[in-house]
């Protein structure tokens, strides 16, 4: 078992909001907010609420035997 942090990526917003991924663990918080900035990071006129992207890095301790950890 080990604590590492889980990449949670939201699309939407307010009550529309979806989570589109959860599953991706990193060992650092450094490497966990670099991929999260990236994922939300839009290029060119965001009109469509829906497009909007949020990220949030949670601690998570998990059994690093079962689960993928970067």
């Amino acid at each position: 078992m080990a604590h590492v942090f889980l990449l949670l990526l939201y699309l939407g917003v307010g009550q529309d909001r979806v989570l589109v991924s959860g599953d991706m663990h990193f060992r650092t918080l450094q490497t966990c907010n670099w991929h999260a900035e990236a994922l939300v990071r839009r290029w060119g006129y965001v009109a469509n609420p829906a497009d909007f992207a949020v990220a949030y890095c949670v601690p998570r301790l998990v059994d690093v035997t079962k689960v993928p950890v970067y």
